[in-house]
């Protein structure tokens, strides 16, 4: 699903654009997602495992989002910049119906200027626009106190743990932990 073009300002002062993504955006999108990949380990990808993604695959994946009744994918535009993108992702099953999920992924460069809240804004007005969704659900990894401070400023409270759900190159095994926001 597409949605309406959103300008605000970031904390510094500059301009920002939430918007759906265009097929252009396809190498952007990736190099961003390499990005991120190199800057935390709070992603479930190790930047060599974004190259197995090509930007023609990459523009059918955008083009099946901005296309779909169920998911919607949200870039955030900085001086021309990717600085990070968010997605929801609305369940279509009868029994899960009441149930969206969303994500996260914002580069380094761009933390602290209030890109994560507008975004996840969006999300939420998003998922508040249809009857049906009762409640918005997430997951984050151990260790990752930035985006759990934002997900509870945004109203989500951990419901459960997956103990050693991630491993990472050294042998750290991490939890990852589910959160949920009840929607009005």
């Amino acid at each position: 699903m597409r949605i309406e073009e959103i300008s605000f300002k970031l904390k510094d002062g500059r301009d920002a654009i939430l918007r759906s993504p265009k097929e252009d955006d396809a190498e952007a999108v990736l190099n961003c997602w390499v990005t991120i990949a190199k800057e935390t380990d709070f992603i479930l990808n190790y930047p060599e495992e974004c190259n197995k993604y090509t930007v023609e695959g990459e523009k059918a994946f955008l083009r099946q989002k901005n296309e779909s009744p169920y998911d919607a994918m949200i870039l955030c535009i900085v001086d021309g910049k990717l600085a990070g993108m968010c997605e929801i992702n609305f369940y279509s099953r009868l029994k899960m119906k009441h149930r969206a999920n969303v994500s996260i992924a914002q580069t380094k460069e761009f933390w602290n200027q209030g890109i994560g809240t507008k975004m996840f804004e969006e999300m939420i007005r998003i998922a508040n626009k249809r009857e049906d969704v009762q409640q918005l659900e997430l997951e984050y990894i151990e260790g990752n106190d930035r985006a759990r401070a934002l997900y509870e400023k945004m109203g989500f409270k951990v419901t459960g743990v997956r103990p050693n759900a991630i491993l990472l190159k050294d042998g750290t095994l991490l939890s990852e932990y589910t959160m949920i926001k009840e929607l009005n």
